[in-house]
């Protein structure tokens, strides 16, 4: 994927977090394990948003991409971050939004709670 598509669909991911009422925190926190897409407040819930945009479905449906391997290098890079920015006890939550273009227009499917860990 380029990083020009992916830009693209974490930018249309904020929007459409933003009027679902979700204050966005911070985008692409990184640390050497990996990067964190989207961290937004939800209610109480601090949430970990994983964003994978594909041209088509050629490859499958974009959130299958989130393997266990991916959701578990997610949820330690989530933990360094709960760490370095010193948050307390804070309900989270991990979600994925898969953005499919078709025709130049954007499908957004957003799960919520996509995964435990």
């Amino acid at each position: 994927m380029s990083k020009k598509l992916g830009k693209t669909g974490e930018d249309l991911a904020v929007a459409f977090l933003q009027r679902k009422g979700y204050n966005i925190i911070e985008r692409n926190f990184r640390i050497v394990q990996g990067e964190l897409d989207i961290i937004a407040k939800d209610g109480d819930y601090l949430v970990f948003v994983e964003v994978k945009t594909a041209r088509s479905l050629a490859f499958g449906a974009p959130e299958t991409w989130v393997t266990r391997r991916k959701q578990i290098q997610i949820g330690q890079i989530a933990a360094a971050y709960l760490q370095q920015k010193e948050y307390g006890e804070i309900d989270c939550r991990f979600d994925v939004i898969a953005i499919t273009f078709h025709n130049e227009r954007p499908t957004i499917k957003h799960i919520e709670n996509a995964f435990w860990l």
